[in-house]
């Protein structure tokens, strides 16, 4: 019996690096793909015109000057966590830690507003909320970083485990802070005085996150791409053993990237209570630090590309409000759409790193 009638039907094998246009196309299809099931599932499951669904998704997010600054201030905040947590996955530290990261800083903004009000002036209360911010996030991720260096533990626990130290410290501190006493919630901090809110920029209370979020993107593409410390990312995340054999501090190099990725977190929470919401709550980060788990590896952790995947999750979200008002539709509906956009954008991706090999038929015998 000829031996190749005994190979699989077909091999899959990884493919040469395909150019940058033939790889956009495939997602692209994948995109169209996912909208035509999407159409599909609508018209089954409710009925409705699908058009008419993607028509109130598109409004919920760009139908007004107002909707479009918050979409965009939304992908702002959901990008710079995003970018917070790549040098650690790149490094293969799995930082499950961003919500607890994002919550402390938040943290430490509120009281520095709500201990410094009136106290200090104003310029002052905003350079101590930037600094304490950031030092807390860098503190948050430095002891899961210390322990993984010295002691080899494991990161995701200790950093899945910081986010609900993070949680409880805020939910403790919103009782010894809350306006009015039993009421649950400290409410709009300095509502008067504004102290610690920080500056409008052009008149626009939404630019500060966006052009910050342009800052550290341009910032995290030099750095992993140009600089010493991102080469050694790359080789610490390829093997350890070759990073310690050509000479690099591989305990140094996982503290120092780890307290980068809690200080931008600890950003990220000064933004969201000094700039967009003027308060904290434990809710405040909204799961967005697991969420741009998703978007940095859907991404490949290119900071140019997590633009697009932050964008695109955020435009569904923003939509989901849209359905519920104009169709009944509750917020749950539009994630079951997201997922399914989701599933083929992460799917298509194995058609871009491999391919399949299907078994030739056999030669007919004597040729």
């Amino acid at each position: 019996m000829n031996d190749k009638n005994k190979e699989p039907l077909f091999h899959i094998v990884k493919r040469a690096a395909l150019p940058w246009y033939q790889s956009m196309g495939i997602r692209a299809a994948a995109i169209v793909l996912a909208l035509l099931l999407c159409a599909v599932v609508t018209t089954i499951t409710t009925g409705i015109n699908p058009l008419q669904v993607y028509q109130s998704i598109f409004a919920g997010a760009f139908g007004s000057t107002r909707k479009i600054w918050i979409t965009l201030q939304n992908t702002s905040i959901l990008l710079l966590i995003a970018l917070a947590l790549t040098p650690a996955f790149k490094m293969r530290f799995w930082n499950i830690g961003g919500e607890g990261q994002v919550l402390i800083g938040g943290l430490a903004a509120a009281a520095c507003m709500i201990c410094l009000g009136g106290r200090l002036p104003n310029a002052l209360v905003m350079l101590c909320m930037v600094i304490t911010s950031i030092a807390v996030g860098v503190i948050w991720g430095f002891i899961p970083a210390f322990f993984k260096a010295k002691w080899n533990t494991n990161e995701t626990l200790s950093t899945l485990m910081m986010n609900y130290i993070a949680t409880q410290l805020v939910a403790f501190f919103t009782i010894v802070w809350e306006v009015p006493k039993g009421s649950g919630k400290i409410g709009i901090i300095n509502q008067d005085s504004n102290v610690g809110w920080l500056p409008q920029l052009f008149g626009s209370k939404y630019l500060l996150s966006i052009l910050v979020a342009v800052a550290i993107t341009v910032f995290m593409y030099i750095y992993l791409r140009y600089s010493k410390q991102g080469y050694e990312i790359c080789v610490v995340g390829e093997s350890e053993n070759t990073a310690k054999y050509v000479g690099i501090k591989v305990e140094k190099v996982i503290i120092r990237t780890m307290a980068l990725s809690g200080g931008i977190c600890g950003l990220v929470g000064l933004l969201l209570v000094g700039s967009i919401n003027h308060t904290i709550t434990t809710t405040i980060a909204g799961g967005q630090g697991f969420t741009a788990v998703l978007v940095s590896w859907m991404s490949k952790f290119n900071p140019v590309t997590m633009i697009f995947s932050s964008a695109l999750i955020v435009f569904m979200d923003r939509g989901a409000s849209e359905i519920s008002t104009n169709f009944g539709l509750n917020h749950s509906y539009s994630d079951i759409l997201t997922g399914i956009i989701l599933f083929f954008i992460i799917g298509c991706e194995f058609f871009i790193t491999y391919q399949i090999r299907f078994r030739r038929k056999a030669e007919k015998e004597g040729q």
